[in-house]
């Protein structure tokens, strides 16, 4: 997924008069909705479900990944890397080391992480990438990849449970997108993947709720997980954390919801016990 930046239309300061309140929102909610632009994206609302969040987004707005304008994103993405990067690569270079050759990106839009890599680390022998996105996606990565992936390392799937007998599971800032949790995913495979490698993931230190992003082609339901509960449900399954890590870079500004905003996103490696 791309790199977000959360920057508020509406910087105010929430009233305590519920009429003046409710003004405030709405007026935020039209600037939200009217929101275009690439550069940064916003967020507004929080849901206790994927349903009431998607419910939230007007029928006439463009919503989700499944549309050629969302599958036309990041294609600079797949010959730079950004700092919040490198603990994924030091990470998929000792697992490669280990013999690991089957990789499952979960959102991976178009390879983008495969593409900007392979300029880092040395892909061994019979590599296979799997990058499992929504169908305009898969089919814009398809493209891509028969005029870029001269190797013919990488391949799509149109849903998670391809990723059953994968030896890493990898996701970077696409677990807040999806509609079920990582875990659910995990448990339904009959062969889970030894290695779990997730970046930029939204977390927040004890609540956990959606919230609707407009990264300005689109809107999308967005999962924010407690930290007890995102650990907890993986722990259950069987893996053990190996290392964990911050990204300041990226936040997430719920207006009129300080107490649920992010300062920051968190990295995690785990390994099967």
């Amino acid at each position: 997924m791309g790199k977000e930046r959360s920057t508020p239309v509406w910087q105010g300061t929430p009233s305590r008069i519920p009429w003046i309140r409710a003004w405030q929102e709405a007026r935020y909610a039209r600037r939200f909705f009217e929101h275009t632009a690439l550069t940064h994206h916003i967020y507004r609302g929080v849901y206790p479900t994927f349903d009431e969040a998607q419910a939230s987004i007007p029928v006439e707005r463009t919503s989700g990944y499944d549309n050629n304008v969302s599958a036309e994103l990041y294609r600079e993405r797949t010959r730079r890397i950004f700092i919040n990067d490198y603990p994924m690569i030091y990470w998929l270079g000792r697992i490669f080391s280990e013999g690991a050759r089957a990789v499952f990106d979960i959102g991976g839009h178009i390879g983008i992480a495969y593409y900007a890599y392979q300029r880092h680390l040395h892909y061994p022998d019979g590599l296979r990438w799997t990058v499992q996105d929504v169908p305009a996606v898969n089919a814009a990565g398809e493209q891509w990849a028969h005029e870029h992936d001269k190797q013919r390392r990488l391949s799509f799937a149109p849903d998670v449970s391809q990723a059953s007998g994968s030896e890493v599971l990898f996701a970077a800032g696409s677990l807040q997108y999806l509609s079920y949790t990582l875990a659910e995913a995990l448990q339904s495979l009959q062969r889970r993947p030894r290695y779990l490698l997730l970046n930029s993931v939204p977390v927040h230190p004890r609540m956990s709720y959606f919230t609707v992003q407009n990264m300005g082609v689109t809107c999308c339901p967005y999962r924010v997980t407690s930290e007890r509960h995102f650990l907890d449900a993986l722990i259950d399954l069987g893996y053990v954390l190996q290392d964990r890590w911050e990204n300041p870079q990226r936040h997430c500004t719920v207006p009129f919801h300080p107490e649920l905003s992010l300062d920051r996103y968190f990295g995690f490696a785990f390994r099967a016990a």
